[in-house]
């Protein structure tokens, strides 16, 4: 028996099955971010609406998706619901639901944690100026809580990429379920798995890249503020 197949090997990074399975591995971490964004931000303004009954459910979500696996949460999504004679959903609607309620749950506590680490005197400050509540908050808050919780955005990101793979247990078709069909066909397991691990490093790589861009971006304001503070300090000594 041949311990390994460099020919397999190779031909796998071409093959169109699995780099298929990549493809969808990428939308579905797209749309879990969206969608886990949207969801995320209502939580956060549940939580932060003083409501007791918004601010229940809020935390609710969070210790319910947060306290829990996700693997387990897919299932009871897409063989318990069922059972139970409620909505019966497909792969790819169990999927992406199991992972936007996931996802939401974490989001949420980044964003809330960024919102409220930004003093209150900010948003005083935006008002006195004229700014109602709203426009305050999108101006002004929203700018600052994105240069503090981009990096933790990104890890989630990064994060997200590779958790899509557990949603093969329910045999959602993304990249490490067609490379277990493509194992189950031809026996070449470590080289199907190796370049697997190959491609999800290649995307994370690909994402670690972006993640620095909309760093940078987010820093520029607060790099010429900071720069401009030096100044003025130097110009008064």
């Amino acid at each position: 028996m041949q311990a390994w197949s460099w020919s397999g090997f190779w031909s796998y990074f071409v093959n169109p099955y699995l780099l298929g399975g990549a493809g969808v591995t990428l939308g579905l971490t797209a749309a879990t971010l969206v969608l886990g964004l949207a969801l995320a931000f209502a939580l956060v303004l549940c939580r932060l609406s003083g409501n007791p009954v918004l601010v229940g459910i809020a935390r609710f979500h969070v210790w319910l998706f947060r306290g829990t696996p996700l693997l387990v949460q897919l299932i009871i999504i897409y063989t318990g619901l069922p059972q139970l004679g409620l909505v019966r959903l497909s792969v790819i609607q169990s999927a992406l639901l199991g992972l936007v309620l996931n996802e939401a749950a974490y989001l949420s506590e980044i964003l809330r944690g960024g919102i409220e680490a930004i003093p209150r005197g900010q948003r005083d400050a935006a008002m006195a100026l004229g700014l109602n509540r709203w426009k305050a908050f999108i101006l002004v808050i929203v700018p600052q809580v994105m240069r503090m919780i981009v990096p933790a955005l990104g890890n989630s990101v990064n994060g997200l990429l590779k958790t899509t793979s557990i949603a093969s247990v329910i045999s959602m078709e993304e990249l490490l379920r067609r490379g277990q069909v493509l194992m189950q066909q031809r026996f070449e397991v470590l080289e199907v798995f190796t370049v697997i691990a190959i491609i999800y490093l290649c995307m994370t790589t690909v994402w670690d890249m972006v993640q620095r861009r909309i760093e940078a971006h987010y820093s520029k304001a607060y790099l010429m503020t900071s720069g401009n503070n030096k100044d003025l300090a130097r110009d008064a000594r």
